[in-house]
Order: C-alpha cells, then sequence, then structure tokens
C-alpha cells in the first residue's frame, strides 16, 4: 500500500510498471498525517461513511475526508461508492506487506462549523476555514496512532515513512520550509523511540526513507523538476525509486525487475507496419518472455 501526497501516486506508479501488487491512494490524494490518520481509522474500525459525512457543492457530492476525484453528482453513488473502499481496503489491509506513508505538509484546514480537520477543501471558501501549523507533539501523536491502528489488524506490516519532496510554495517559501521541518522532526522523534523500544528484537515496524532529502540533498539542480519547478520530474523519480529499491528490495528480485523491465519496453515498441514478419516475431518473442516469467513466479503479470 501505498497513501499520501502525489509523490506517494509517482512511486506507486514505479510499482505497477514492475508489476509489485499494490494499492495506491484508495481515498485519493492525502496531504498530512490527520488526514491520513482518520480515513485509516475509518478502515480499520469499520465506520462507515453517512449522509452526515457528505455535503453537496458545485453541483456535486463530496466528503472533507477524502480527494475530490472520488467527487460525484449522484449522492447514493457516493456513499456507496465511498464504503465499497472502505471495505475493499480493509480486506487489502490484512494481506498487506508493506504500507508506504508519504506525508507532504504540516499546514492544515480546519472547518469553523464544525472544528473538523479536512483533507481537502473541495474548492468552499476559504473564510469558511482556519488554516493552522500542526505541532509537532500533534504530528508525534497522530503518526504513532497511525502505526497503532494499522498493527492493531496486521502487526506484521512494516511500516515506511517517507517525506514528499514536492514543494508547497502556495504556503509560502518559508511556510513550506517550517512545514516540512515539523515533519521530519516529529518523524525522526517517533521513530527514534519506537527504535530504543525496539531494541534487541528483530524488526523494527517503522522506518524512514529519506525521498525528501535524497531530492533536496543528492539532486541539487533544476533538471530534476517539471516545468513548474516543483515537482520532481522522471529523472529524479527514476533515481529515488533506484535508492528505494536498493534498501527496501531484495537484490534476489532485482532480476525480476529487470526481466519485467524488458519486456515492458517491448510492449511499448510502436512499429512501422504491423503486419511485417519483423513485428510478428518481435511479438512471439514478447509472448515468449512473458510465459517464461509466468512460469517462474507462478503468477501471471502480464
Amino acid at each position: 500500500m501505498s497513501w499520501g501526497s502525489c509523490f506517494a501516486e509517482s512511486m506507486g506508479e514505479k510499482f505497477s510498471y514492475y508489476k509489485i501488487p499494490s494499492t495506491v491512494n484508495p481515498f485519493g490524494i492525502l496531504f498530512h498525517p490527520l488526514a491520513i490518520e482518520n480515513v485509516l481509522k475509518r478502515v480499520v474500525e469499520e465506520i462507515p461513511f453517512t449522509e452526515n459525512d457528505i455535503f453537496y457543492h458545485n453541483e456535486q457530492w463530496h466528503a472533507f475526508e477524502v480527494h475530490s476525484c472520488l467527487s460525484h453528482s449522484d449522492k447514493d453513488v457516493f456513499l456507496n461508492r465511498l464504503n465499497q473502499i472502505l471495505a475493499e481496503t480493509k480486506s487489502n489491509l490484512l494481506k498487506t506487506t508493506h504500507f508506504i506513508i508519504t506525508y507532504g505538509t504540516a499546514w492544515v484546514y480546519r472547518l469553523k462549523e464544525t472544528q473538523q480537520y479536512v483533507a481537502n477543501c473541495h474548492k468552499v471558501p476559504q473564510n469558511q476555514f482556519d488554516k493552522e501549523l500542526l505541532s509537532i507533539d500533534i504530528l508525534e501523536k497522530s503518526i504513532q496512532k497511525t502505526i497503532e491502528l494499522i498493527q492493531s489488524v496486521n502487526p506484521e506490516i512494516q511500516i515506511i515513512f517517507t517525506i514528499s519532496p514536492v514543494r508547497h510554495l502556495k504556503d509560502g517559501f518559508v511556510e513550506n520550509q517550517r512545514s516540512k521541518a515539523h515533519l521530519i522532526s516529529a518523524l525522526g522523534s517517533r521513530l527514534s523511540a519506537i527504535g530504543s523500544e525496539q531494541s534487541g528484537k528483530t524488526q523494527n515496524p517503522a522506518t524512514y526513507f529519506p525521498s525528501y532529502e535524497i531530492l533536496l540533498d543528492e539532486l541539487r539542480d533544476y533538471r530534476f523538476y517539471d516545468r513548474d519547478l516543483v515537482h520532481p520530474n522522471g529523472l529524479a523519480i527514476d533515481y529515488i525509486w533506484e535508492k528505494f529499491k536498493d534498501s527496501h528490495l531484495e537484490t534476489s528480485a532485482h532480476h525480476t525487475l529487470n526481466e519485467v523491465e524488458q519486456i515492458q519496453k517491448m510492449l511499448a515498441h510502436q512499429p512501422f507496419n504491423e503486419q511485417s514478419e519483423g513485428y510478428q516475431k518481435h511479438l512471439t518473442k514478447v509472448s515468449n518472455l512473458i510465459q517464461q516469467l509466468n512460469k517462474k513466479l507462478n503468477k501471471s503479470l502480464f
């Protein structure tokens, strides 16, 4: 599983490309720790969404706890879909081996009417919200609660925390740095405490992967950014993926990933003439490689 900011989806695309079974942001992009904790609580405790949790705005139904990509014009369809995702996510959580959580910001919006921290404002007028920077203490407690919720249903899951290298410049340059600093401090403190508690045990349930630090400290050049100069580009994602692969995937799996990549590149080949003898031989070769890989892994990847 991979939850969190848009960087979680960038990494999720890598899992998909390399045929690593994964679920990415079932509730859409979630930027801050409280948003992830809140919806995870619903999943684990099987708390369904009801009419009290949704609202109508700009001709669509929304829920403040999830991203607008799930919003819908039909109320019943929307509620049914949200609760279906809850059930599917609980089922997937029981089978998950690794849970990657990517925090994007410590800035949050609180709905004035209910004092609820929202995951997404859904273009509701900003004067209906108070904007806050979560304290390190609140962030630590949220991180700990998130870990406890995950372990309550699947204690064997390895949780990998990371901080998105995407800068939230709409908050301001200084404000973005404060936000990332709070996240780094909270994660560092909580994971250090967990490490001490796990001293002598064979497995630490939660670790940190430095995607934020890799981009800002190793790839210190705007050629690693998209045209908006905020999001990492494909070259940067590839670099960070290689770091992740080396640190979290067994060496024995690297050869399989190389085989998958070879097949993916061959499948992406665009012929000048689809009826040509050369292209038909190409298709036969790809088919044979897929069959060999599926047989070796005893599963159908393609």
